[in-house]
């Protein structure tokens, strides 16, 4: 059946504002080369988009050429803010940004040990709620929020989990009550695997895993460019994962055992020790990663292919249940390694399995989680207002 003609603008609508988002800034001729719109249509649709608020005059594409058909026309950016936040045991990161993503205020804030439930909810939404001010945000339209931890999948709110804070899943409450705005929560590493494929290693694959290396283990699996979260939300749990060399097995209850005691900041911490590493880290960053980052800078060998046969296995057992092809090294353990790192692991994964996958270093280490926080804001707030609004 033919589109009614509502529909057809309300699709073309959407078709333009995708093409501004992703182009820039265009003219009303360029419109209509890109959409193959007659040029009565592309001006209806561009005094419908400006009607609606939704996109604005820029600028002129140049001097001599001068009247409507120069017009230079962008999507509004202030038209609605977003903030991201990367939750993590110990600290949380904030970013404000415009409806195109680009940010407009940042800021972190330690959570220490000693800091109540209570007490750390009420800072984190009085630091969202300070960079929101600083970026100049009076109202955020979405939030979205990585944390560690199962999501899940019937409802979407962050699960109750053994060894993790409880302020994690009060924020995610605090939030929705004290901010008008949508709040939306994604595991840590999901939100990573999301970042990587649209602006990092990943951005040339549909079907890879993320294999996170950070205070934990886990991994992130995409197929066919859909995120496959499992069954109950705890697709990618790779530190649960049994695996030889950790004098034990992992519980329902802890990955004591797991692959997370192979491939877990502490026990990289653990295997620098015995290789005799010793490294300052740098402000915020986890003290393996500076391990494994001096190990790089310095050429240490023996270490590094040490790390690298107990990620191989972890790799190595992705590949044989679901032959991704890609194995991404993310988090601040594999962004510290690099490609150095990640050579080494495809070397032996390639010698572990007939599958062949290749492996890569992340491109966007820990600042993926927030990154693809912002990214998860950003979509849902374009869907709401584009979809509504058009």
């Amino acid at each position: 059946m033919p589109a009614s003609p509502s529909t057809a603008r309300a699709i073309n609508d959407r078709l333009a504002l995708r093409l501004l988002q992703r182009e820039g800034p265009l003219t009303a001729g360029r419109l209509k080369e890109l959409t193959g719109l007659s040029r009565p249509s592309v001006a209806d649709l561009v005094e419908r988009l400006r009607d609606a608020g939704l996109i604005t005059v820029v600028g002129e594409a140049g001097e001599r050429r001068r009247g409507p058909n120069a017009r230079l026309y962008g999507i509004v950016a202030d038209r609605a803010h977003l903030a991201a936040l990367d939750v993590r045991t110990e600290s949380v990161a904030v970013v404000v940004a415009d409806l195109l993503g680009r940010p407009l205020a940042e800021a972190s804030l330690p959570m220490g040990d000693g800091t109540g439930t209570g007490r750390a909810v009420e800072r984190a939404v009085a630091l969202v709620e300070r960079t929101a001010g600083a970026g100049g945000a009076t109202r955020l339209h979405t939030v979205g929020v990585g944390a560690p931890g199962l999501i899940d999948p019937a409802t979407g709110d962050l699960r109750d989990s053994a060894g993790l804070p409880a302020w994690h899943r009060r924020l995610v409450t605090a939030l929705t009550e004290r901010l008008p705005a949508r709040v939306l929560v994604e595991n840590e590493t999901n939100l990573a695997a999301r970042a990587e494929q649209r602006d990092g290693a990943a951005h040339d694959r549909d079907t890879f895993v993320l294999l996170w290396l950070g205070a934990g283990a886990g991994a992130a699996v995409v197929l066919d460019g859909v995120l496959r979260r499992g069954a109950s939300g705890g697709a990618g749990e790779i530190g649960f994962l049994p695996v030889p060399g950790t004098g034990g097995l992992p519980t329902a209850t802890a990955c004591d055992g797991g692959f997370h005691s192979l491939a877990g900041s502490a026990a990289v911490a653990d295997l620098a020790a015995d290789h005799g590493l010793k490294a300052e880290p740098e402000p915020g960053e986890l003290p393996a990663a500076a391990l494994v980052r001096h190990a790089v800078d310095t050429g240490h060998a023996p270490f590094l292919a040490a790390l690298a046969d107990r990620v191989a296995i972890g790799a190595a057992s992705v590949a044989a249940v679901l032959d991704p092809g890609c194995v991404v090294l993310g988090g601040e353990l594999g962004r510290a390694g690099g490609e150095a790192l990640a050579a080494r692991v495809a070397e032996r994964v390639a010698a572990m399995s007939p599958l062949r996958t290749e492996v890569r270093a992340s491109a966007l280490g820990g600042a993926a989680v927030l990154r693809g926080a912002l990214l998860t804001a950003r979509d849902a707030a374009q869907e709401e207002l584009f979809a509504t609004e058009a």
